[in-house]
């Protein structure tokens, strides 16, 4: 009666590990619908990485997306928890300063010249990484900017623990940019080592780059430690260990002509009617930017838009291997198929499979097996 995900337990444990050997010192990141999993899921998986026999700092440290999300991971995981949303003096961020306990944990990401003041103004003894601006143009500190913030921290004794680079996807190498960065690290004179604790700013907290390139940035800068904070290529990593699936609810037989649905529509021909677990409340029929502008991603958009205008769409629901076409827009909780005559009808309680973006799904069971 639900939209499930089923994981293949041995097997994704098996590629987690497998993910964290390859990447010493990784940060898995547990952010946002947890990747499908749920938050809390992801943090008591973490917490089993940090309990195997892996290399030193790896797992030793969280990453979650926003403060908001402090307390689904840090009850369920012992290690640091890295907030990767700048520290604002305001909401949230600030009221994660007062829990002294939390706040020892806590190591925040600051991205304004202002806010490192002010972050050190509240709590001196705050953790913190300073993120430097890349060519993805979103946060960060400028190379004029890192000069100024290590002469703030000179004799402040803070606990500075490294420097953040969050690069793009899907541009080519990162390799040139991230030495032309790190050059600009080292020109700012940053506290090397943190006198009370940080790691200082020879540890470099980096996403989205490949093991070439972390291998090779780590041969040409042998000074630096490079934490990888990995999130898809981890949780997601073995899309042969996942599958999601849908229960049918209901089947109706319907004549061409035959009135359906909220809106009234009209069975195009003969065949029947689908109700199947799974709509908008579960993020199906939803769908984020795919960030394809190539030739043949447009012409996709465009052939979706004429099927949508002649009330023909393709769903994420596959029946016999084919994807069947959603009968009207989905609904909250469920969704309406049409299987034309000819095709074999499923029966109520079988299952169905679903193809999702885990990003922006939420599943109404998570079975572990």
């Amino acid at each position: 009666m639900s939209l499930t995900l089923t994981v293949d337990g041995e097997r994704w444990r098996s590629h987690l590990r497998a993910t964290a050997e390859a990447h010493p010192g990784l940060v898995p990141v547990c952010k946002g619908n947890g990747y499908g999993f749920t938050l809390g899921r992801l943090a008591r998986r973490t917490q089993w990485l940090l309990d195997q026999d892996l290399a030193p700092t790896t797992a030793d440290t969280i990453a979650v997306g926003t403060y908001a999300e402090l307390s689904h991971v840090s009850s369920r995981y012992d290690g640091s928890l890295l907030v990767l949303t700048p520290w604002r003096p305001f909401g949230p961020a600030v009221d994660a300063l007062a829990d002294d306990r939390l706040a020892r944990r806590l190591v925040h990401t600051v991205s304004r010249l202002e806010d490192l003041g002010d972050l050190l103004a509240r709590r001196p003894d705050a953790r913190f990484v300073l993120e430097r601006s890349t060519s993805m143009q979103r946060h960060g500190l400028t190379a004029r900017e890192l000069w100024t913030a290590a002469e703030h921290l000179q004799g402040r004794g803070a606990r500075l623990e490294g420097v953040a680079l969050h690069l793009p996807l899907g541009q080519g190498t990162h390799v040139t940019e991230v030495d032309r960065l790190l050059n600009d690290v080292v020109g700012a004179g940053l506290p090397e080592t943190g006198p009370t604790g940080g790691q200082g700013a020879h540890t470099i907290w980096v996403s989205h780059l490949t093991e070439e390139e972390l291998a090779t940035l780590r041969h040409r800068w042998p000074d630096f430690t490079f934490r990888p904070r990995i999130g898809t290529g981890l949780w997601l990593g073995d899309r042969g260990a996942l599958r999601v699936t849908s229960t049918v609810l209901d089947v109706h037989p319907v004549e061409r002509g035959d009135a359906f649905g909220y809106r009234g529509r009209t069975a195009p021909k003969s065949g029947h009617l689908l109700v199947v677990s799974g709509g908008t409340a579960h993020g199906i029929g939803l769908e984020a930017p795919s960030g394809d502008l190539g030739l043949k991603g447009r012409a996709g958009t465009l052939a979706r838009g004429g099927l949508d205008a002649l009330g023909f769409v393709r769903s994420p629901f596959s029946l016999d291997g084919k994807q069947r076409l959603f009968a009207e827009p989905p609904h909250m909780q469920a969704s309406m198929l049409f299987v034309p005559s000819g095709s074999r009808v499923p029966v109520v309680g079988e299952q169905l499979d679903v193809r999702v973006r885990y990003t922006i799904t939420a599943f109404d069971r998570v079975d572990v097996v």
